[in-house]
């Protein structure tokens, strides 16, 4: 189990630093703020985190491609939503708080949600 664990750390660093890049783009090149912005790289790093775990952290769920990919999505919407209240709240209550720190924020509040909704509900065996 320490090593799945060391493996979902690396794929949720990885799945960050794809959110940041996509939240720093989109902050840069688009004229969206960052609430609306960040409820784009979520589901980009979602999506990123999903390949990654499903083929190097846990392994394939025996419950085939689409309802795997379908409990992912439901899980990864339920601690996506404790990231976003966590950034959307530091951005609310710290004024001028550059929108990266407040997505580490986030991202730290809802990593053990995470885990336990990955590893029990969607690549249990």
């Amino acid at each position: 189990m320490t090593g799945q664990v060391a493996r979902f750390l690396l794929t949720g660093g990885i799945g960050f630093l794809a959110d940041a890049g996509a939240l720093a783009l989109l902050l840069a090149a688009t004229p969206l703020d960052p609430f609306a912005a960040r409820v784009l790289s979520i589901g980009f790093a979602l999506t990123i985190t999903w390949l990654i775990n499903r083929n190097f952290t846990f392994r394939p769920s025996s419950r085939g491609l689409v309802r795997e990919g379908a409990r992912y999505g439901g899980v990864g919407i339920g601690t996506s939503l404790v990231n976003y209240a966590a950034y959307a709240g530091a951005l609310a209550l710290v004024p001028g708080l550059p929108p990266l720190l407040a997505l580490a924020f986030g991202s730290a509040v809802a990593i053990a949600a995470s885990w336990l909704g990955y590893s029990r509900l969607v690549f249990d065996r």
